[in-house]
């Protein structure tokens, strides 16, 4: 499965698209994750306890994306973005979203 940004693929060519997937992710912060932030507040720093949350859920939301391409029965998705959002105060969510499509070689830049 090609994820990207663009809208386009090098040496593709978009041939039929298939709609609109996403995936998202809602994730609570945790006390000792809490603590820790806390801690670096004072001090300064990256939160890193955070920053791997994030990442862990951001891989989420893009592999629950990827399955709904999948079902689609997509080659790729294209346009692909993140939104965030606080869904409660110490939950955030995360969705990925893009246009799932089918592809085939660009014969123009065979």
């Amino acid at each position: 499965m090609i994820i990207t940004t663009t809208e386009t693929i090098a040496g593709r060519r978009i041939v039929r698209t298939l709609g609109l997937v996403r995936g998202d992710a809602v994730r609570a912060r945790n006390i000792g994750k809490d603590i820790m932030a806390v801690m670096r507040n004072i001090v300064g720093g990256e939160v890193k306890e955070y920053t791997k949350m994030l990442a862990e859920v951001r891989e989420q939301a893009l592999d629950r994306m990827i399955e709904e391409a999948n079902e689609l029965g997509a080659d790729a998705i294209v346009s692909v973005r993140f939104m965030t959002s606080e869904t409660m105060q110490g939950a955030a969510e995360l969705l990925a979203y893009g246009t799932a499509v089918l592809l085939e070689p660009d014969r123009e830049t065979e």
